[in-house]
């Protein structure tokens, strides 16, 4: 981006970290087409160099004859400046993992450690869904939800009925959805467990001697993301962490979130000059597993039998053609995150069986499967008798857990010929998990405001490519490397050129077009094409 970016921990090549907590700049060094600052380092200084991938930079790190043996100095450009470093070799070879490695805080920088600029005020946006929280809120709620393109989405032709469309499902919808509500008391928990999980937050991140503020966006509710941008704003925040609350990145979660900041972001003056970073998925932190791994641990406990429970993970669905046609990496990232918690699991001499299924489809097209109904009624007919569910996508408890889950998928488990039923409950503010995410944001301070960008720069799109579909079209699953964003030209055959051509043309179709008609002449007259319009 210019601004928002995913990205990875730093790594030696070929190898890259499986975290996503640092940033992708937009400007590799003189290897990379886009740079216009190549990177010089004093050769004089250098006894040993070595090329070192940082979040996608290529930084040329050496070893200086002039300082201690166990450091390293390190320059690299990034947009319009360019920055020396002093890192220690042990803190930078701690970055060097395998693919696939589970990121521990350890593996990152040392957060005690992190450089805090006393004039520098910091903020941590937290972003979620959002939730009605009286039965009047469902409706509206609802249009909002329906009426985010990242939701529900039109051809380009017929965008102009997202809205009436929004209206018309979320007042068919409402009844039933109010019916919900109404049985888990009235409203959704969401808000009150994100604004309590942005207090401790806050206070582990204070303990880690980071004094940061802690904010709440909802995409679709109250406070909406525009409200928490508004008070960072009143607050004169001037380095900010981007935190989504979803574990694992899709395009109708994190990248509907990213996109609206994107928006907000490019029309508002303060926050073009605002330093910035966001942490685009964190399924992998170590943190986060082993307390996922410790609530499985404690709930099966309560069964008569613990080794014969079949162990459920159920995780929020999206459309088929998400992962299939726009590259959403959700479904890879759902299926490693499992695979995490299995051998945290086996590690505690737990070796139950497992499978995985989305819930919470909707309308006529595909959903990611196998779907949750479907596999626990096959569950039931396999002659499974235990079966303890796991939120794997959710950590505050709403709606799909406390009435899909509870009462509903409970339900159908029972009546599937399933005797005894669990359900892990979500990680709301489980100390270890809330300490690794203050930690995930430690470690990504170092990289805020790496970007240094003019203002024009930085007024172009915030997500790599200009487009969300695009950015994941190319997301790898492995983290081995993100594209770099869209250039406002480039000669020969990339896709940047053959997009502007393929504007260029349509232009020029459209231009001849308009002067057939107002002329009367030009060559579909000549062929005897345009009369037939008449």
């Amino acid at each position: 981006m210019k601004g928002l970016i995913h990205g990875h921990a730093c790594s030696s090549s070929p190898y890259s970290s499986s975290s996503s907590t640092f940033l992708r700049p937009p400007c590799l060094t003189s290897t990379s087409r886009n740079c216009k600052f190549p990177l010089q380092l004093p050769q004089a200084m250098c006894s040993s160099q070595r090329i070192y991938r940082c979040s996608g930079v290529h930084m040329e790190a050496c070893h200086n004859s002039y300082l201690s043996k166990n450091h390293i100095v390190a320059r690299f450009s990034w947009g319009s400046s360019e920055i020396q470093s002093l890192f220690s070799k042990q803190s930078l070879n701690k970055h060097l993992l395998p693919l696939g490695a589970l990121v521990t805080s350890q593996t990152q920088l040392d957060v005690s450690n992190v450089p805090i600029v006393d004039e520098d005020k910091i903020g941590v946006l937290l972003l979620n869904l959002g939730g009605p929280e009286t039965l009047d809120d469902v409706q509206p709620f609802l249009f909002n939800l329906f009426a985010d393109p990242d939701i529900i989405r039109l051809p380009r032709l017929f965008r102009f009925l997202q809205k009436p469309l929004a209206q018309f499902i979320s007042v068919l919808r409402a009844p039933k959805s109010k019916e919900g509500y109404a049985s888990i008391g009235g409203g959704s928990p969401l808000r009150q467990i994100t604004d309590a999980q942005a207090e401790e937050l806050m206070k582990f991140l204070w303990e880690k001697n980071v004094p940061a503020k802690v904010y709440v966006g909802m995409r679709y509710w109250h406070p909406f993301t525009e409200e928490a941008i508004e008070q960072i704003k009143r607050d004169r925040i001037t380095k900010l962490v981007v935190l989504p609350l979803y574990p694992q990145f899709s395009i109708s979660t994190s990248g509907s979130s990213l996109r609206l900041l994107e928006s907000i972001f490019r029309e508002d003056e303060y926050l073009v000059n605002m330093q910035h970073t966001v942490i685009p998925s964190w399924y992998q932190r170590e943190g986060y597993i082993k307390a996922m791994a410790k609530l499985i641990e404690n709930e099966l406990k309560k069964f008569g039998s613990p080794e014969e429970v079949m162990i459920f993970f159920s995780a929020h669905g999206v459309p088929l053609a998400y992962v299939e046609e726009a590259g959403d990496p959700y479904k890879a990232e759902m299926e490693e995150c499992v695979d995490l918690i299995m051998e945290e699991l086996e590690k505690r001499k737990i070796t139950n069986g497992y499978t995985l299924a989305y819930q919470s489809r909707v309308g006529p097209v595909e959903w990611l499967k196998p779907y949750t109904d479907e596999t626990i009624i096959e569950l039931g007919q396999k002659g499974v008798k235990s079966l303890l569910a796991v939120p794997i996508s959710f950590v505050s408890e709403h709606i799909e857990t406390l009435e899909e889950i509870d009462v509903e998928y409970k339900e159908l488990a029972l009546k599937s010929g399933i005797e005894k039923w669990g359900r892990v409950p979500a990680l709301g503010c489980e100390p270890t998990f809330i300490s690794d995410l203050a930690d995930a944001v430690i470690e990504s301070l170092p990289y805020v405001g790496a970007m240094a960008v003019s203002n024009l720069e930085a007024r172009q799109s915030l997500v790599p490519l200009g487009s969300v579909e695009e950015l994941l079209a190319a997301y790898d699953s492995q983290r081995r490397e993100l594209p770099p964003p869209v250039t406002m030209w480039e000669w020969g055959w990339t896709k940047s050129a053959e997009t502007w051509n393929g504007r260029a043309a349509m232009l020029a179709v459209l231009v001849l077009l308009v002067l057939e008609v107002t002329t009367g002449e030009g060559f579909l007259h000549q062929w005897g094409i345009l009369p037939l319009f008449r």
